[in-house]
């Protein structure tokens, strides 16, 4: 029987507990042999600067190793070059042509896939697995480009957490607590490596 793996993509500038629970809910949702985190190596779609990729590892290592069937990849930190989706599935789809893969994605991702590199290519290459957040999806299924529409989705389940790197990076700035936005391990790396800081 073919391994079921999802392949769960991000900056991860930081890792945070809404991250956390997608991985868990399609893990299950899917019977997933296991999950692989893949921090971005340098994202196409950043303008802003990020933090060193050897850092964003090390807070997804910590945020996963409670759990066996999560696993973290460096196959996009380790190739040089901007990070495209699609050049990692097809890496992967030549190592473990068995294999079946699950791309989880969020549903800010979903409404811009359409902008992404061969994205149809990609599309035919794995089931899309989706993060449902319900309140957001009405109003999200609107933005959806209608070629995206086409291609079949699977959606993930998941409770509704509104929690953002964005915001988390712009609390420690602040001085503000996130210890109930990200995992107790990130929150001391961040805090011991000054992470963030005005």
């Amino acid at each position: 029987m073919a391994e079921r793996c999802g392949l769960f993509g991000g900056t991860f500038d930081p890792v945070h507990n809404a991250h956390v629970a997608l991985a868990h809910a399609a893990l299950d949702e899917f019977k997933l042999t296991q999950v692989r985190w893949i921090p971005a190596g340098q994202p196409w779609q950043k303008a802003r600067s990020i933090s060193p990729a050897a850092q964003r590892e090390e807070m997804v290592r910590l945020a996963i190793e409670s759990e066996p069937r999560f696993v973290l990849d460096r196959i996009e930190t380790q190739r040089q070059g901007p990070s495209f989706t699609l050049d990692t599935v097809r890496a992967l789809c030549q190592l473990e042509p068995q294999t079946d893969w699950f791309l989880i994605i969020g549903q800010d991702q979903y409404t811009s896939l359409h902008t992404w590199q061969g994205w149809q290519e990609l599309l035919r290459s794995v089931t899309l697995a989706v993060a449902n957040r319900p309140a957001h999806e009405a109003q999200n299924s609107l933005q959806v480009h209608p070629d995206v529409k086409r291609f079949e989705h699977r959606a993930v389940p998941l409770p509704m957490l509104d929690i953002s790197s964005t915001d988390i990076r712009q609390r420690v700035a602040a001085g503000l607590d996130i210890s109930s936005l990200v995992p107790p391990t990130v929150a001391r790396y961040i805090e011991s490596h000054r992470l963030y800081r005005a």
